[in-house]
């Protein structure tokens, strides 16, 4: 089967689903180096959907470890360290917005995540029943983006962390080259390896947490008292950041379940995700709010922070341990790693549905084109960690609220939950895609209210002045309302095909 046949076979609409030999077929690598490769055990499939008989993984609960192990690491910890440092909020108001909006927020991304089995399509595929080929571009952009910028975040505090425990004999920017250069070797590899790398490598970062905490925890009572009361203002805004952190990983849950039997229940899909997201990420935020407010009481940390930031105070949490305090600052410096994989696997798909020539492109490729992004952009954006982070997480809120109110609404309502609808043989046929008129119509009327209600660093809408940043949850209410009748006057239109 050459291109033009694989063309033919991914465009020509028909009720019988994809077979896998044409499946086989679609990914046969051309190259003997190549072919050498994936016998290594290298995935090759990229974006083309998988049929049902290739979705054999019984394994279910490497849903749980996937994500657990993506955010048992240094990342969720300068996140945390806002609430205390930037919003001046205590302890107690920090640790109740982080409980309370994680809970919330990550209901969202777990609920996307049961569409990965049933379907068998990346998360970005399944984007494109309704913003249609074209206009998932946009969407495919802004995820790119947010992965990206999140990949940048990791890089920067495992890259701060190496050089502190090193005292400076490495510098930030070796470290990131180090972080990234290990994590492309786990994200080239795909599916499989990711999923065995997630399962074990959360067990010594867990045990490195323990002594972070019980070398540094004499300390984290040090609490600094902020001189008035919480606000709704500062309250809503460290919400906000919350949601920034949790929502996106709506653009991605999908990559890593495609293989998963689409038999499992559902309920367990999504309680393996929702509890490997949720778990992690209160700890650590929570954490991360603790350490945020000793700094200021702890003049090593102060210091520590001002010299390399997170990765200074966790170096500086772990003094009193000597030289095993170092090793141990090692282990959470590369614990960062599982993270960077799982988002430049994501990336690298991103990249393949940009054009359709590059379907049949090797996946592992852009695994290294993604490393060869990443790595300048961290080493620049260290210069200002704080700064980046803020800005970024109060941003990237704003569009994927928007985004998952869509895909939410687009299989519970428009699709009324039926997952075959999500028709493998028109998923790169823009005649029987969705035009994407309601979605991005949806998405950008939205912002119209969106604007105002945004609070940041570099402006302050004039309704945000007066309630704080409530930016996310507008953008989710209003596209969720504005997009119901725009997507069915355009079924109407199309004489009522999806």
């Amino acid at each position: 089967m050459d291109a033009h046949d694989l063309e033919k076979v991914a465009v020509t609409p028909s009720s019988t689903p994809v077979e896998s030999s044409s499946f086989d077929e679609a990914l046969k690598p051309k190259s003997a180096i190549w072919r050498k490769i994936l016998g290594w055990g290298v995935e090759e499939n990229g974006i083309i959907p998988v049929p049902v008989e290739k979705r054999t993984d019984k394994r279910v609960f490497n849903l749980f470890t996937i994500w657990f192990t993506a955010l048992l690491c240094l990342l969720p910890i300068p996140t945390g360290m806002l609430g205390t440092l930037a919003y001046g909020l205590s302890l107690r108001d920090s640790s109740l917005v982080i409980i309370f909006f994680t809970l919330l927020t990550t209901i969202v991304p777990a609920y996307m995540g049961t569409l990965g089995p049933k379907t068998g399509m990346r998360q970005m595929i399944q984007a494109r029943y309704a913003f249609g080929f074209f206009g998932v571009s946009i969407i495919l952009l802004l995820n790119a983006a947010t992965i990206t910028g999140f990949t940048v975040i990791a890089a920067i505090v495992g890259g701060q962390t190496l050089a502190a425990v090193s005292d400076s004999t490495i510098s930030v920017n070796v470290g990131i080259v180090i972080t990234c250069i290990i994590a492309l070797v786990v994200s080239f590899s795909g599916y499989k390896v990711l999923h065995i790398y997630e399962r074990y490598s959360w067990i010594p970062v867990f045990v490195a947490i323990l002594v972070l905490v019980g070398c540094g925890g004499k300390h984290l009572t040090h609490q600094t008292v902020p001189e008035a009361p919480a606000t709704a203002q500062s309250v809503l805004s460290f919400a906000s950041l919350i949601a920034g952190f949790m929502i996106p990983f709506g653009g991605t849950v999908s990559d890593f379940g495609i293989y998963i039997d689409p038999s499992a229940s559902r309920l367990k899909v999504f309680t393996y995700i929702y509890t490997g997201m949720a778990i992690p990420s209160i700890l650590l935020l929570i954490l991360g709010a603790a350490i945020g407010g000793a700094i200021p009481n702890v003049p090593e940390w102060d210091a520590a922070n001002l010299a390399n930031s997170v990765g200074g105070v966790v170096t500086a949490m772990l003094s009193p341990a000597g030289g095993f305090g170092k090793f141990v600052a090692v282990i959470l410096a590369l614990s960062v790693i599982g993270n960077i994989a799982i988002s430049m696997y994501s990336i690298a798909l991103n990249m393949q549905m940009f054009l359709p020539i590059l379907t049949r492109a090797p996946r592992a490729a852009f695994s290294i084109i993604t490393t060869a992004v990443l790595i300048p952009v961290s080493i620049e954006a260290a210069h200002s960690f704080f700064a980046s982070l803020e800005n970024f997480l109060g941003i990237i809120s704003y569009w994927s609220a928007s985004y998952v109110a869509i895909m939410i609404v687009e299989f519970a309502f428009i699709r009324k939950g039926d997952y075959m609808s999500y028709d493998h043989t028109i998923w790169r046929d823009w005649r029987m895609l969705p035009t994407g008129i309601a979605s991005l119509g949806a998405g950008i009327c939205s912002f119209g209210l969106i604007v105002p209600c945004m609070s940041q660093l570099w402006y302050e809408g004039p309704i945000a002045k007066s309630t704080g940043d409530i930016g996310f949850e507008v953008a989710f209410c209003l596209t969720t309302i504005l997009y119901v009748p725009f997507r069915l006057l355009e079924i109407r239109i199309r004489g009522g095909r999806l």
